[in-house]
């Protein structure tokens, strides 16, 4: 694993990023924190290490703002261009590898967002781990209106505690998705977390997404 600078042009500004690109790997996937956390957040540093027992090599990064030491995310289009970025990144890193994108929660938002919008032929799918479908309290789906434009393969991994995605309410959404793919994690919660008594641990989850991820790369 290596830090690495990713130059973000359309900002005039550079951010970091951590490559990790096991032997034999299969695909690279370009991956995305949450609005709270970098990253170097332990969630995202499990999901890296397990994804490269999968022979899934990643290329973390951070947002400008997480990356300025700002709480406040920012704004679609920095983070859309900060995405492009580590995109291009990858894309000079990969060598030959095919190229994928995924997010925890925000920034799996702000990859499909992206995707919607512009053209992404060379990326071969998003992976969501955690979509954000509304605010907590505040059940709804507008925020799922622009993955109809996505044209790429979607693979969304979601916990059934997930109180900015209501079951309910994810599930019909990836059903009217031609190209979507829907995993529920029975017990979790928005950060994969699991009540005690089920005697299963974060960690547990956590890999069994790397797993996923790779049976879904794999079909």
């Amino acid at each position: 694993m290596k830090k690495i600078v990713i130059q973000i042009p359309e900002k005039q500004t550079t951010t970091s990023g951590w490559l990790h690109i096991p032997a034999k790997a299969k695909a690279l996937l370009v991956l995305a924190h949450g609005a709270g956390a970098g990253m170097d957040h332990p969630f995202m540093q499990q999901l890296a290490t397990d994804l490269s027992e999968q022979g899934i090599g990643t290329l973390r990064f951070n947002f400008i703002y997480m990356e300025s030491g700002k709480r406040r995310p920012d704004s679609p289009k920095v983070a859309h261009a900060a995405i492009r970025a580590a995109l291009a990144t990858a894309n000079k890193q990969a060598n030959g590898l095919p190229i994928y994108l995924g997010g925890k929660s925000f920034g799996g938002r702000m990859n499909s967002q992206l995707a919607a919008s512009e053209s992404l032929d060379h990326i071969k799918g998003l992976i969501f781990f955690g979509f954000p479908l509304h605010a907590t309290g505040k059940p709804g789906t507008d925020r799922a209106a622009h993955l109809n434009d996505v044209q790429i393969p979607m693979l969304f991994l979601q916990g059934t505690r997930d109180t900015l995605a209501l079951p309910e309410l994810i599930e019909p959404v990836c059903k009217g998705l031609d190209l979507a793919t829907l995993e529920m994690y029975d017990g979790a919660d928005h950060s994969f977390k699991m009540l005690k008594r089920s005697g299963v641990t974060q960690e547990e989850v956590i890999k069994k997404l790397a797993a996923r991820v790779g049976e879904w790369l794999d079909a």
